[in-house]
């Protein structure tokens, strides 16, 4: 993973905690609400962010990305 991969992960996972804790989600589906909620302030922070650099900060090397390319190699 790069840094920015990193730091959105960690904020992503921040801000689910918090939210999940404010809200003090009990049960899947509040905390699957709480998670989804998270996942999203961090989806737009990476948008924003690539918006302003011009360029993904998703790196070349994500495993789900090998993952992928391998899954269509077996094809």
């Amino acid at each position: 993973m790069s840094d920015w991969e990193l730091i959105l992960t960690m904020f992503g996972e921040k801000a689910t905690t918090d939210i999940t804790k404010k809200a003090n989600s009990q049960g899947f589906n509040e905390c699957k609400d709480s998670a989804n909620k998270g996942g999203n302030i961090a989806k737009r922070a990476r948008e924003d962010l690539e918006k302003s650099l011009g360029r993904s900060v998703i790196s070349e090397n994500n495993f789900l990305l090998k993952q992928e390319n391998n899954n269509s190699k077996l094809d």
